[in-house]
């Protein structure tokens, strides 16, 4: 009975995907084994008070929204909320407008008078139709026109990517809507909030269960053929899990430079303002809008993108889409791990979707 396993499953990763699962195991009756190779768990939405007592997101701003009702309940289980609806400036020729693009946006650009009605008959004499949307660059044109899309998308979208939006797939455009009426808020979802205690916090009540052991600083690669687990529930890169085996999956990485400004009540009006055409950074960020916290100083993150580091997101493209589908259909194969998560699945996920991603996985291996 000594080689018997010990744990049910072992879950490799303790952000969304992993913890989700975790804990829906957990709840069932599972014993499971939660290794991340980071120091810290909660993954890419770890907050923590910086050196002068301000909350930050140490791997840049996660505010999270969601239209799914079942997916905010289950989370409420770990947190409270604070109402935050997230509003964001595009900084265009020193001069900042509502973004995502509104009528109040086309009226300050262009020193128009616009109702709803006539900036839907703007965008319909600026838009240039495209009768196939492939790109992102066809979404963006086909909506708003090429002046909108010089000014605000297309050196963003180099920056952001590292590439042309010609070369990204539709969606990555379509994730950011236009509107003819005066809504700026970033979301438009039903539920929007933060963590009353910030996300670290969440995690930690989340993974507060007698059947969950959690081990940071455990990289799966150095225990994957050591463990005794009968499952494994995996959410780290998919390439990385095959060794590499068809060639590394491309994913655009982030470079945070944090900065505390203190005896500065407000550094921006609003939590994100994008800075499309100027800098090498894409965005900053002001916590204290995202949090609530009151601070006589203030804590920002500029954000860099670029090619090598910790992979963030899935760079959507037709050539990528297929190396995955070679990566997926290994996984598939796999009777004894779950993939699931933005890098395991490759899928530009929004947190709430992770959740409900990891919730569904979770079912389902109890149903088996």
């Amino acid at each position: 009975m000594g080689n018997s396993p010990v744990n049910d499953c072992l879950v490799v990763g303790a952000g969304f995907a992993g913890a989700s699962v975790a804990r829906a195991l957990a709840d069932a009756g599972r014993q499971i084994r939660l290794v991340d190779k980071r120091t810290h768990i909660a993954g890419n939405a770890y907050d923590e008070y910086d050196a002068h007592g301000v909350l930050v997101h140490r791997y840049g701003p996660h505010i999270f929204h969601t239209n799914g009702e079942r997916i905010f309940q289950w989370l409420s289980r770990f947190t409270g909320w604070r109402p935050y609806e997230h509003r964001v400036l595009g900084v265009v020729d020193g001069k900042s407008y509502p973004f995502p693009i509104n009528r109040d946006t086309l009226n300050q650009l262009y020193g128009l008078d616009l109702d709803e009605a006539g900036a839907q008959s703007f965008f319909e004499q600026v838009r240039e139709p495209r009768d196939q949307i492939r790109t992102s660059e066809d979404v963006v044109l086909n909506s708003v026109g090429r002046d909108l899309y010089e000014k605000f998308f297309l050196n963003y979208t180099r920056k952001q990517w590292g590439l042309e939006p010609s070369a990204l797939k539709a969606g990555v455009a379509a994730r950011i809507p236009t509107r003819t009426n005066s809504d700026d808020r970033y979301f438009t979802d039903t539920f929007q909030a933060m963590p009353s205690h910030g996300y670290a916090r969440m995690f930690e009540n989340m993974l507060d269960h007698p059947n969950i052991s959690v081990e940071t600083g455990v990289d799966f690669l150095d225990i994957r053929n050591s463990h005794r687990c009968r499952h494994v529930v995996y959410t780290g890169p998919v390439d990385a899990f095959y060794d590499h085996r068809f060639g590394h999956l491309p994913y655009r990485s982030l470079r945070f430079e944090h900065e505390h400004l203190p005896e500065v009540a407000r550094f921006q009006q609003v939590g994100t303002v994008n800075y499309p055409n100027d800098h090498a950074y894409t965005r900053i960020t002001e916590f204290k809008h995202l949090t609530g916290q009151e601070h006589p100083g203030t804590s920002i993150v500029r954000e860099y993108p670029r090619a090598e580091g910790d992979p963030y997101y899935p760079i959507p493209s037709d050539a990528n889409e297929a190396l995955y589908k070679r990566y997926e259909a290994l996984a598939l194969s796999e009777p004894d791990v779950t993939f699931v998560g933005r890098l395991a699945q490759y899928r530009y996920y929004n947190m709430d979707q992770v959740v409900g991603a990891a919730l569904t996985a979770a079912k389902r291996l109890l149903e088996r």
